[in-house]
């Protein structure tokens, strides 16, 4: 017994004297409370040195604490304990009285051992250290004065940031104990012989301005936190919202439609440059041949109606102007065809521009853009009131230093309504 208790002391020494000295661990908030009280009541059972016999369990325990933790797992307390000891229904009647101070090193196993990994509410503290007691029999006037060792464990339940429910286990050893803890008899052994159990519920309150105390919270070490937001970053690049196969830091087209081939900036295919992706444009092709006007037979109004507002039908725009490229025709002329022979349909048009640029002056050229659009629509003799122009203004969600990329930018969208 007495070697594992010189390994347990032995122990919360060393690992208390590396927790004020070791540099490994940083805070990354040192923002939290470290001071706190602790009361606490129950009952005990003296074992040894003893006469004749308490009650199996014999009424009370106080005690009363004040703890300092000088980071989120080691500490130091300073507590006061009072335990009062009465016979057993058949033994000698006695009343004694035991006092004792102690200085402890305090480890929170809750956080050595990881507890925030399942829970936020349950803590473990384990505490040991040495102090001074006082012993007495108020019948004899008896006394003793001793010095002690003690060691326990303490578990928590965490009910506020302010207040914890705690059950506690300690076994107190005493050394130069001369009496038996009934004042009966004299004690022949001077060494640590004198055992006393504590069993004790108590409250732990927690002072301070922060808003949680150290018993709660987690140290993370500066590298590793490093290491993390590497790894987020990492992950959020990774991120590839729609599925083409390219991640959406390289990806000039965030919106791909599912299933169309891209390029390797994340491009759906369009080689003839016409405003309609190749795959769509075959698609579409080979299901609305044209009619004998030569017109597109369409005839799928929800499916042609999802192409054009995804924004997969659009006219592009050379830098500074208002009138669409030669390539863009295609795509007008495919919402042209469409209004046609949906007359019930309308469209409303919206204008883009980039990022170079005074901001009225590109958001004025993004209308100029949408009603130039427009006027090719009335021309060919669709109805200015199916048409709407709205300008999009400037288009920011692409390299706005990549020329690629800013050729995306300066278009005309469709939106139809039916």
């Amino acid at each position: 017994m007495k070697k594992i208790i010189l390994l347990l002391v032995l122990l919360v020494t060393v690992v208390t004297v590396n927790a004020q000295t070791s540099t490994d661990e940083s805070l990354t908030d040192g923002n939290f409370n470290k001071w706190s009280i602790e009361l606490a009541g129950g009952f005990n059972k003296p074992q040894n040195p003893m006469k004749y016999y308490t009650s199996p369990i014999s009424p009370f325990v106080v005690d009363l604490g004040v703890r300092y933790m000088l980071n989120n797992k080691f500490g130091l307390k300073a507590d006061f304990g009072y335990n009062s000891f009465q016979e057993e229904k058949n033994s000698t009647p006695f009343d004694t009285k035991y006092y004792r101070f102690d200085i402890q090193g305090v480890a929170n196993l809750g956080r050595i051992m990881n507890f925030e990994t399942w829970t936020k509410t349950i803590g473990l503290l384990g505490h040991t250290g040495f102090g001074a007691a006082y012993f007495e029999d108020k019948n004899s006037s008896l006394n003793d004065k001793m010095i002690n060792f003690v060691i326990g464990v303490t578990g928590q339940v965490k009910l506020s940031d302010r207040l914890a429910l705690t059950a506690d286990f300690s076994t107190i050893m005493n050394a130069l104990q001369s009496h038996t803890y009934d004042a009966a008899a004299l004690n022949p052994e001077k060494g640590f012989n004198g055992a006393l159990f504590n069993g004790t519920i108590g409250l732990t309150v927690y002072l301070g301005k922060n808003q949680k105390h150290a018993d709660w919270v987690t140290i993370i070490n500066n590298d590793m936190l490093v290491q993390r937001e590497r790894i987020d970053a990492l992950e959020k690049m990774l991120i590839d919202s729609d599925k083409d196969g390219v991640a959406d830091y390289l990806d000039l087209e965030p919106n791909t439609i599912a299933g169309l081939m891209v390029d390797s900036k994340g491009r759906a295919v369009d080689l003839n440059n016409n405003g309609i992706p190749d795959e769509l444009e075959s698609y579409l092709t080979k299901t609305y041949p044209k009619n004998s006007n030569g017109d597109e037979a369409i005839s799928d109004k929800e499916s042609i109606t999802k192409l054009v507002n995804g924004g997969y039908v659009a006219a592009y725009f050379d830098f500074n102007k208002s009138t669409p490229t030669d390539s863009s025709t295609d795509g007008i002329n495919f919402v042209l065809n469409y209004l046609r022979n949906n007359p019930s349909a309308t469209v409303e048009v919206t204008g883009y521009a980039d990022e170079i640029g005074n901001t009225s002056y590109n958001e004025k050229l993004a209308n100029e853009r949408a009603n130039n659009v427009k006027n090719i629509l009335t021309k060919a003799k669709i109805s200015s009131e199916r048409v709407t122009v709205t300008s999009g203004g400037i288009d920011a969600s692409v390299d706005k230093d990549s020329a690629l990329a800013r050729k995306l930018a300066r278009r005309v969208t469709f939106k139809i309504k039916n």
